[in-house]
């Protein structure tokens, strides 16, 4: 029976410190950009360039 307490303590400590820190990062700004997450998918990335290694078949010297 001691061990339940002891988990239920936990938990709900585990659930506060969660709580503590969504309000602090609510109250900080931290979800505040509204706009550029819709927008954001709309740009293209920089597509990388990719280098040919060179084989053992483009490599004969004869």
């Amino acid at each position: 029976m001691s061990v339940i307490i002891v988990l239920l303590i936990a938990s709900i400590s585990v659930a506060a410190i969660f709580l503590f820190a969504f309000l602090w990062s609510v109250k900080n700004g931290q979800y505040k950009d509204e706009i550029s997450p819709p927008v954001r998918i709309l740009f293209d990335d920089a597509t990388p360039t990719v280098q040919q290694q060179p084989t053992e078949e483009n490599n004969t010297n004869e």
